[in-house]
């Protein structure tokens, strides 16, 4: 279970969908690297619920078919430049979500229905582009009630960061609790950690509230600063002016290259 980041971005095949965290909630941006380096392009990205850095990377890297989110930026740094500009040209695909579409999605998944109804959608310009989804009338009511159904969100594989891991294959992700429903929806579950220590994280009362068992784990790779430039939460914050930096770079296809060509998210430990 315990392996390299190379060898876990070996998991990652043409076509698979992939699901990625919120940049506050453990973005595995010490993964980057490597699945570019891997090359298994075609991918479908899943924001849970909105991408970033990573997100951006990953098309600006032409690995990119699909992005399933609510939204992808870089926040304080502004628009995501390798998305926007793959949006202008048509090179990549969107499938614009809400925030409660995507975590019901993956909800449905993990509870093993086939989609889960949802009421807040009705009326909006994301209801009528998303064919996939279906409007039907509520069975329960007397009177025309219609009613949302977002079909369940199946990754096959969920890729974060975390705090810690015990060497049983548990990971500490705290009140994240997106990053379980990603883990318990994928098929396969990758994660990154800061350190990885001997005793069982359930054991302690301290943490095993806040522990993701080792059964929905499929691999685990320490990867100290493994966020950055992003923040983990008890950990250390994120390096705005990285992304600052990164985000004047990629405006151009040239500046992106020379930006991941010189010291790809390499952190000042």
């Amino acid at each position: 279970m315990v392996t390299t980041l190379r060898d876990m971005a070996k998991q990652i095949e043409r076509g698979m969908s992939i699901a990625l965290p919120v940049d506050y909630a453990g973005v595995s941006m010490a993964m980057t690297g490597p699945i570019i380096e891997h090359g298994a392009g075609d991918l479908h990205l899943i924001c849970v619920p909105t991408g970033g850095l990573q997100v951006d990377q990953l098309i600006g890297a032409g690995l990119v078919r699909t992005v399933e989110t609510s939204a992808v930026s870089l926040g304080e740094a502004g628009g995501a430049p390798r998305f926007n500009d793959a949006v202008k040209k048509g090179s990549i695909r969107v499938m614009d979500a809400t925030c409660p579409a995507i975590h019901a999605g993956l909800m449905a998944a993990q509870k093993g229905s086939p989609f889960l109804p949802m009421r807040g959608l009705i009326g909006t310009d994301v209801l009528r582009y998303r064919t996939d989804w279906r409007v039907i009338d509520n069975p329960f009511a007397d009177d025309p009630d219609p009613i949302v159904l977002i079909p369940a969100i199946k990754p096959d594989i969920a890729i974060f960061h975390a705090p810690v891991a015990d060497r049983f294959g548990n990971v500490w992700i705290g009140r994240r609790r997106e990053l379980a429903a990603m883990a318990y929806a994928s098929t396969n579950t990758l994660v990154t950690v800061e350190r990885i220590v001997e005793e069982s994280l359930l054991l302690s009362e301290t943490t095993a509230a806040g522990t993701l068992p080792a059964i929905y784990v499929t691999s685990i790779a320490e990867a100290p600063k493994g966020a950055w430039p992003y923040g983990l939460w008890g950990e250390y914050p994120t390096d705005t002016a990285e992304i600052l930096r990164y985000a004047r770079a990629a405006r151009t296809a040239e500046g992106f290259e020379g930006y991941m060509q010189t010291g790809l998210m390499e952190p000042a430990i």
